[in-house]
């Protein structure tokens, strides 16, 4: 059982993050009424909830945390309740959707996966397209980051439990003493490269609203979008597109490199790490350019431009789309299908598997092709000279079993409630690798609105774990994680 301190410690942060994101929501309803549009209902429910939580909030004011690796597991889970049903009744409130679907969008925003299940998204109110942005660039860095940097400033007791709890890859790095100070220089980083996107896509062409909403979702590498057809939208002008890919591929590289750079420390993309993601991607984009010449009428210029563009949207897990690569030739889609089962590096806002976790394995799997040979040789796993522990490498080995059960198990739901195997398959792997779109029926021109409520129940809970990277949200699944504390 949990003891009665762990229990106030969870509530304490889980009101902190919903007071968080009630001072936050007043960005879309400042939005709503810059355009002019009826913004009351928005501005009850956020009332309501800073109240709600301020009040919880300020009768836990002289609460110390001190808060174990389980109680922060479990306040992450409970915090991603809280996402979902954050955004979800501003969408209900707003549009024709049922709590499922709006439930599905939420998530799909805050874990910035970008699957939507609106079919014409350039009919939804200028504020309800901010809010879905919002959750994309909340969910990007991970509200639990931000938590964690302000509640240590209340209290600095507990908050590296929830650091370790939420943030991706397979260790937690600090590049300050502190985790709070940490977590508050990520945010830094993060605004900045958010600014500087949305000044450099407004000089390419895009008006301040479509900027500032493709800068959230670019560097929080989510995908959603103000327009139906997406990046697609904008072919006419190269310089967003190029604009984009950049800032998408820096959005999938570790931002403590980025911190580092700033202080004139080039180590961080120096990383083993860093340099297979940059290489990977640039073989699969330039492999994807020559294909898309050789089998379609355009320049190798554009097509170039739509190949980068698609690599750095899928192997990012952005999912923007500027073409129907659905329509590609079969082995452009090996490719995207490649680049949808790696992801981005540890550390960034990016999904997917992570390209640390690839570097692991097949280094494990040299290591035993060696202990073959020389059985009693000792062979250990380095990594950017380090020394691995044998323990990390099972829980990468480990991983990847969850992974692929989890994209497996959907997969086959999905196949079995009748979907054809093309869209079963791309859309579990869409889905709890956080990309987005996938191919078929949720093609880059396609949305997830046709899927029935529980369906989108399943998917929903596959973003989280894939948000979660498995280990935290299966963790809860075990007898003895709810032993004695």
């Amino acid at each position: 059982m949990i003891n009665t301190l762990d229990i106030k410690g969870i509530i304490k942060f889980v009101v902190t993050v919903g007071a968080i994101l009630s001072i936050l929501f007043l960005m879309p309803i400042i939005t709503g009424l810059i355009y002019k549009e009826d913004v009351s209902s928005f501005a009850i429910y956020d009332a309501l909830l800073f109240a709600i939580n301020g009040f919880i909030l300020l009768l836990l004011r002289k609460h110390r945390i001190s808060m174990k690796i389980k109680g922060g597991i479990i306040a992450v889970n409970v915090v991603w309740l809280l996402l979902g049903v954050s955004a979800a009744i501003p969408y209900m409130l707003y549009t024709n959707i049922d709590f499922s679907s709006a439930f599905f969008e939420s998530i799909s925003g805050y874990t910035t996966t970008g699957a939507t299940i609106f079919s014409d998204i350039e009919s939804l109110p200028h504020h309800i397209l901010f809010l879905r942005s919002l959750t994309h660039w909340i969910g990007g860095m991970g509200i639990i980051v931000l938590g964690v940097g302000l509640l240590s400033i209340i209290n600095p007791t507990g908050s590296v439990s929830m650091f370790k709890a939420e943030s991706t890859g397979i260790s937690v790095d600090k590049i300050a003493p502190k985790i709070r100070d940490t977590a508050l220089l990520l945010w830094a980083i993060y605004s900045s490269l958010t600014i500087i996107d949305m000044i450099l896509l407004h000089v390419f062409g895009m008006d301040w609203f479509d900027a500032i909403n493709h800068a959230f979702s670019t560097i929080s590498t989510g995908g959603f979008s103000t327009r139906n057809a997406s990046m697609w939208a904008f072919v006419n002008s190269s310089g967003i597109i190029w604009v984009t890919t950049v800032f998408m591929v820096l959005s999938s590289i570790n931002f403590l490199a980025h911190l580092k750079f700033l202080r004139g420390d080039l180590s961080g993309y120096a990383s083993e790490e860093v340099k297979v993601f940059v290489l990977i991607f640039f073989v699969l984009s330039f492999a994807l350019s020559f294909i898309h010449y050789e089998t379609s009428n355009d320049s190798f210029n554009l097509s170039m431009e739509h190949s980068f563009f698609t690599i750095s949207s899928i192997l990012t897990t952005t999912g923007f789309a500027t073409v129907d690569y659905d329509k590609w030739p079969h082995i452009a889609t090996i490719i995207i299908f490649i680049a949808m089962f790696i992801g981005g590096t540890t550390g960034s806002t990016a999904g997917g598997a992570k390209v640390i976790r690839y570097i692991i394995v097949f280094k494990n799997m040299a290591n035993e092709a060696k202990r073959i040979i020389h059985p009693n040789a000792v062979i250990s796993i380095f990594v950017d000279k380090k020394k691995l522990g044998d323990s990390l490498v099972t829980l990468v080995l480990g991983f990847f079993t969850l992974y692929a059960f989890t994209i497996l198990i959907i997969m086959l739901y999905l196949y079995a409630r009748g979907l054809d195997e093309m869209s079963a398959f791309s859309a579990s792997i869409a889905c709890v690798g956080n990309i987005g779109p996938g191919f078929a029926k949720v093609g880059p021109t396609q949305n997830y609105a046709f899927f029935s409520w529980y369906d989108k129940w399943i998917l929903s809970i596959g973003m989280i774990i894939g948000r979660l990277e498995c280990y935290t949200f299966y963790v809860l699944l075990t007898k003895s994680f709810w032993k004695k504390f």
